[in-house]
């Protein structure tokens, strides 16, 4: 909102050196992207020192109506007296501003910025671009004049906090995060307030929030007014439409002032929709305000900030069942855990279970950075149970660009493949058959018994030779 300045000064009037009228041009320096327009409010005679303006007469940019209106706000009968009550007040920027929201409202023959006779001018904004707001000028017109409007808008951001389940780290508000599916995940949207608050009677203020298909609302936003480090709750006095924070005059909230915050925090839960790899799953919002303080009735028009945007970012792990000849294998069943700090010691939580079907490749979708143990927890008949695969999901960031630049899984106990923008971590687990251990009844035990029937039967004849040679 370009902050309004208004400038009082000696009243001045055409003037004429040398029988030819002198023209002046009003230029706007960092004006936006606008146009401007301006109303001659008084005119009159001008004096030889260039300082004065006498028989101060009304101009020709304030229609009748406007005269009498302005006379009749000040208790005066003609636009001299009018403009001895400004004078007599120049040091006070309200009673000058108050002075040309109702002049405002009474104008005509609009005109450009230059060729303009010396007298007393409002200048006003004809249109704004994107996210600029309208304002008032009253100044005076002795000679080519420049204006450098203090341009005060509001503002919002959107933040997202990340938390690293594995060693219980949180981090501040930051623009982007990673999570599991299911996780809770908090929002925060912060909005600041125009330097020219006051100069609006009543100001409309929406926070538009937006979350893609992978992110549910929860449904418990909390709207705060924020004054240094005080912070009131001011929910009740929103309507909220979804994700829309709309009050039709912010001004109504109590201890509100150009310099507060409104705070709105909320957590949405990433679901099953969620977008897998550095695309990652978006939300946005925008404010929508009040932007002329000379119209806040009905109707009034608003602008429009830019889109803020954070991201939540998810992954997946893709395993290959194998044996030892690279054959698929089925039937058995995997279970996926996280180890999680709870508060001084650690635990296993489990994240899912997969049962492996007609190909060997099975996936767990939506991991958070953070350190998981894989278990078979049912192994196809004849195989020997895998050892556990312990391994870390890790995710590097650019913070400037506020997307993902590396994707890795770090494992003693396996080897994985990444892709980035998928958000894919593959490795390859090979199952083994048991040993093979001999069996009985075969050809084996056969030959056995042979032998040892023959060896009894030498013994049996040894010792009958025996006992026959000892009687003789």
């Amino acid at each position: 909102m370009k902050k309004i300045k208004l400038i009082l000064a000696t009243l001045m009037a055409a003037l004429f050196i040398g029988g030819k009228a002198l023209a002046y041009d009003i230029t706007v320096t960092n004006g936006g992207s606008g146009t401007y327009e301006t109303y001659q409010i008084f005119t009159g005679d001008l004096s030889s020192d260039e300082t004065t303006l006498s028989n101060i007469k009304w101009g020709d940019g304030i229609t009748p109506a406007g005269q009498a209106a302005l006379q009749a706000k000040y208790d005066v009968s003609s636009a001299a007296e009018v403009a001895e009550k400004l004078d007599a007040n120049k040091e006070n920027s309200g009673y000058a501003e108050e002075f040309a929201k109702v002049a405002a409202q009474y104008l005509q023959n609009a005109a450009g910025l230059t060729g303009h006779t010396a007298g007393y001018y409002l200048v006003q904004n004809k249109t704004v671009g994107s996210n600029e707001a309208y304002t008032n000028y009253i100044l005076e017109v002795v000679k080519d004049v420049k204006v450098t409007p203090k341009t005060s808008i509001p503002s919002v951001t959107k933040k997202v906090k990340e938390t690293y389940d594995t060693t219980g780290y949180v981090s501040k508000w930051q623009d982007y995060a990673d999570y599991d599916v299911k996780d809770k995940i908090p929002f925060q949207l912060t909005a600041t307030l125009p330097d020219n608050l006051d100069s609006y009677e009543s100001y409309y203020f929406e926070l538009a929030d937006k979350l893609s298909p992978g992110l549910t609302y929860n449904g418990d936003a909390t709207v705060y007014l924020v004054n240094g480090e005080n912070q009131i709750d001011v929910t009740k006095y929103f309507k909220l439409d979804g994700l829309n924070f709309k009050i039709d005059n912010l001004k109504s909230l109590s201890k509100l002032t150009s310099s507060s915050k409104i705070v709105i925090e909320y957590n949405a839960t990433l679901n099953e929709n969620a977008v897998l790899g550095s695309a990652g799953n978006t939300g946005s919002v925008e404010l929508i305000y009040s932007n002329n303080p000379n119209n806040t009735g009905v109707g009034a028009s608003t602008g429009k900030t830019p889109e803020k945007v954070v991201k939540v970012y998810t992954y997946e792990a893709i395993f290959e069942e194998v044996d030892k000849n690279k054959e698929s294998l089925k039937g058995a069943e995997f279970t996926l855990y996280k180890v999680v700090k709870d508060g001084d010691t650690y635990k296993k939580v489990e994240v899912d279970k997969k049962t492996v079907g007609e190909t060997e490749k099975f996936s767990f979708k939506g991991l958070d950075a953070g350190k998981y143990i894989l278990e078979e927890t049912k192994t196809p008949d004849g195989y020997n149970t895998i050892k556990p695969i312990e391994f870390k999901v890790v995710a590097n960031y650019d913070k400037k660009l506020d997307t993902p630049t590396e994707l890795s899984g770090e494992s003693k106990d396996a080897s994985f493949e990444s892709n980035l923008d998928a958000g894919s971590l593959t490795a390859e687990i090979i199952s083994r058959k048991g040993s093979l251990l001999p069996s009985t009844g075969g050809m084996g035990t056969t030959i056995l018994y042979l032998v040892g029937s023959i060896l009894v039967l030498v013994a049996v004849v040894l010792l009958i030779t025996k006992k026959r040679m000892e009687r003789n």
